[in-house]
């Protein structure tokens, strides 16, 4: 009631105007002899509607207010080709000594060489930021960076290396420092000099260094590695679901006798093994596959063969069901003319109820081959093999573009197996 006391007094409101509906309808019912209406059954709909809007938490106004936040990873996901294919990557990259503090022997601009990317510091000495007695950011010495001969309309990282060799990318308030060239490739931009914890051993006159890096693409377009990655893992994924099929069909089939209750009817043996299958087959159909790639994970280990354990074992409690309510869906007129011949149980099945059952067969199982290839993507998350081991990775590293090409994959492939099937 604490937490959302509108749903809660409105849920009580509704069952106080139930009650008060309850006895109303009965006085009505008992003198005028007519039936009751929909409204209250309305009424109980709409009861259970606002619990459950309070126990599920559900929060629209939080919804729309968090949207523009999810935009860009959503999509980065729908659109993710701008990281399917790259080109070769150069680092170009120019420096400008900075001294601290300045003295009569600053070290001089460097000269700029045609051609060559030129980066300059004016002034090229001065005080890095520091922190006062209260533990405040007191700005160091501005100064004006000019680079050159860079690559045009690029972006470009301020970075900054101090006397023990520690490089890092300069922020500046409270964000990256990023540049993008102009037509030419130059750029110009006031920089304060960053702070920086140097040992007491380190306090005479140092020279630091900022740099400018552009990362550049050069050649021709190539598969990037998520793609290639993506492809690789998409075909285990493709035969992690085949092998698993396989398996399970050939497991099944001989099962699937056993749980038909027209089969195994004729004693009170038969009919046991029947009940005992048939609970068997429930217990492990009720146990997601997920459940089943973590102990075969555990058993096994990390790999594309505990998938297919996994769906194996979901996929012959499956079949083994869709099978035996299969043959007990055949015409028995076959199966009395055949044993009419004298023949045994034996030729019954093989010559009366196999030639009924192959057409349904053969549904479901290219029915669950497309099921295992969705799943195999799922199991993937727990270490299962497949394109899903791979999708949960990118996911963790905040990779939403290569994350997006892995689900681009796996929705093209389950639309052409589901056509295909």
């Amino acid at each position: 009631f604490n937490r959302r006391p509108f749903f809660i007094g409105l849920l009580l409101a509704c069952l106080a105007f139930l009650w008060l509906w309850n006895v109303w309808d009965a006085h009505r019912q008992a003198k005028e002899k007519r039936p009751g209406g929909f409204g209250i059954f309305a009424l109980v709909l709409f009861s259970f509607f606002a619990l459950g809007w309070q126990i599920s938490e559900i929060d629209v106004y939080r919804m729309i207010r968090e949207f523009p936040d999810a935009t860009k990873p959503f999509s980065r996901v729908i659109w993710p080709w701008k990281a399917a294919f790259t080109r070769e990557e150069i680092l170009i990259t120019a420096e400008a000594q900075i001294q601290v503090p300045c003295s009569d022997s600053a070290p001089p601009i460097p000269e700029e060489v045609e051609g060559k990317a030129y980066l300059k510091a004016e002034p090229n000495c001065g005080e890095l930021s520091r922190r006062d007695a209260s533990n405040q950011i007191v700005p160091g010495t501005l100064t004006h960076l000019t680079g050159r001969n860079f690559r045009p309309n690029t972006e470009t990282e301020i970075w900054w290396s101090d006397p023990l060799g520690n490089e890092f990318q300069v922020r500046q308030a409270g964000a990256y420092i990023t540049l993008m060239t102009d037509d030419q490739g130059g750029f110009e931009f006031d920089l304060i000099m960053p702070y920086r914890l140097i040992p007491p051993s380190s306090a005479a006159i140092q020279t630091h260094e900022v740099q400018a890096r552009q990362l550049a693409s050069m050649g021709e377009l190539k598969a990037s590695e998520p793609l290639l990655l993506t492809i690789e893992r998409m075909v285990e994924t493709i035969f992690m679901g085949m092998m698993a099929t396989l398996f399970g069909i050939i497991f099944s089939i001989p099962i699937s006798f056993l749980a038909a209750r027209n089969i195994m009817a004729g004693s009170w043996v038969t009919i046991m093994i029947y009940y005992i299958t048939r609970t068997v087959l429930n217990i492990i159909r009720a146990i997601e596959p997920l459940i089943w790639a973590i102990i075969a994970v555990v058993w096994v280990g990390l790999g594309p063969f505990a998938g297919i354990i996994a769906l194996t074992v979901h996929s012959i409690a499956a079949l083994g069901k869709l099978y035996s309510e299969a043959i007990e869906a055949i015409d028995p007129g076959p199966i009395e003319a055949v044993q009419a011949t004298g023949a045994n149980r034996l030729q019954t099945i093989m010559f009366a109820v196999v030639p009924q059952m192959i057409p349904p067969f053969v549904s479901f199982s290219i029915y669950r081959w497309d099921i295992n290839v969705r799943m195999s993507t799922i199991i993937g998350l727990v270490g299962g093999g497949g394109v899903g081991f791979i999708l949960i990775q990118y996911i963790r590293l905040l990779d939403y573009r290569a994350a997006g090409i892995a689900v681009w994959f796996i929705a093209v492939t389950v639309a052409v197996l589901d056509y295909v099937s």
